[in-house]
Parts: C-alpha cells; structure tokens; sequence
C-alpha cells in the first residue's frame, strides 16, 4: 500500500500574496506534482518586520498566531528562505521563557522548509519536468544562504531544466541591498550595493536572473530597469515550474 501524501501548509508571504501571486501558484504545481496535498490557510505576515524593527511583542502575537495555524500540517513550506527562514531559525528564540509555546516553535521550526530545499532535501526530487532556452544567472538571498544552507538546492534542479545554461555571478552571495526594512532605513547605502549587484548581473550576459526571494528580485529588477537592462528577471519556481511562456517577468524585455 502506497504511503499517505503528505499535507503541505504553504506560507504564501507578503510579498508573494500581494505582488507576484504567480509564484505562489509556480509553488502550488511543483508540490502537487510531487504528490504533496498542498492548503494554504488564512494567515498574515510571518512577523519579520516587527521583528527587524525591534517590536518584540507583536512579533510575538504574529508568531503564536502562526504557529497555531501551521503546526496542523505535515510540513510547511514557503516560496522565501526570508519568511521560511524567520519560522525555522526565530520563532524558537522567541520563546526561550515560556516552555509550552518554544516547544510548539521548535516543532514547527523543524518541519519547516524553503521551496527549492523541501523539494531537494525531504522529498528527493532529481529533476523536474520544464524547458528554458538561455543563459542564467542565479543570486543566493541572504538569509535562505545563511540561515537555512541554501546553495545547491536551486541550482540541482535548475540543472535539470531542458537547454537552460546556468552562468555564475562573481557576487552570488552577497547581498542585494534590500534586506526588508534595510532598504527603507539606510537608502544611500542599500542603492550603492544594488548598484553593484546589477553591475555584475549585466556583466554575465545573461537572459535571466532567478533568486528564491521576491524582496532581492524586485530590488534588482527595478536597477535593471533604470539602468536599461532587457535581462529578464523571475522566481526560481517560475521557471522550474515550466510558467515562463505563461507569466510576464518582474523586468526586462518580456514585462
């Protein structure tokens, strides 16, 4: 007798929900096309902003509340190492003084997951089913890099796709400049790293670039645009997703 389908929450993110919902439907097929029954819950922000800024209790009350919510599932799934990354590496710091609910956070943290890294990692896809004929350039976000060892994982996958040449930026993993509320507090200084970010981007001669957080994409997208770059720019799920043909880019000459 084949084994259960495992029950997927997906924590949809602001960004996603109210910017780019196509992500949110490139992540929907990936999981389903794995065999995952995918339910995406009424929720609200995962609490990094408050949390960035320093207001410790409603990040909390954010925090309780999604935990409530998600601990249902077998697992938890987001198309950001940002917002998957709050979950699994914060919420359990959060709760260091009250036993019951850092006990429910870490549970929670444990069964929580990147899309490209729950795909890898847990469910050991090899390759998926889609084209992209081009050269590709790929930015490693900050927090899915550090806070959830989020390297290969993308690239594994996208090595998979069908004519789809994948090029290196010297500054994959540096940052990009946005970094949430970064970008807000300190402009001068988050424009000079997108600055030379982009240099880079349009230094590779790529089509496309792709990351896994919609915050560095559409930080990077917008520099490109100003600086009248037609490279392209998507979600990772979007092209491993095999959506490319269907959604217009966040930048370049397809938007």
């Amino acid at each position: 007798m084949s084994e259960r389908a495992l029950n997927v929450g997906l924590l949809i993110t602001c960004l996603v929900d109210t910017m780019r919902p196509t992500v949110g439907f490139a992540t929907v097929k990936l999981l389903e096309d794995n065999g995952c029954n995918v339910y995406v819950p009424k929720q609200t922000c995962c609490g990094q902003p408050a949390y960035n800024s320093g207001d410790r209790q409603d990040t909390v009350a954010i925090a309780k509340q999604n935990i409530e919510l998600f601990e249902r599932y077998d697992y938890v799934v987001a198309p950001s190492g940002s917002c998957a990354g709050m979950v699994a590496a914060h919420y359990p710091e959060l709760f260091r003084d009250e036993a019951s609910w850092a006990t429910r956070a870490r549970q929670l943290s444990a069964k929580t997951f990147e899309i490209t890294s729950f795909l890898t990692d847990v469910l050991k896809v090899e390759a998926v089913s889609a084209a992209y004929r081009g050269k590709v350039a790929y930015h490693d976000s900050c927090a899915g890099l550090r806070e959830l060892l989020i390297k290969q994982q993308p690239r594994k996958l996208l090595d998979s796709v069908d004519g789809l040449e994948l090029t290196p930026l010297v500054s994959e993993e540096q940052c990009c400049g946005f970094g949430g509320t970064f970008c807000i507090k300190y402009s001068e200084i988050s424009d000079d790293i997108v600055d030379k970010k982009t240099e880079d981007v349009i230094g590779t001669n790529a089509d496309l670039l792709l990351a896994g957080d919609l915050g560095c994409l559409m930080n990077i997208a917008g520099k490109l645009k100003r600086k009248g770059s037609e490279i392209e720019v998507r979600h990772v799920v979007e092209v491993l997703a095999d959506m490319t043909d269907d959604v217009p880019a966040i930048a370049g000459k397809a938007s």
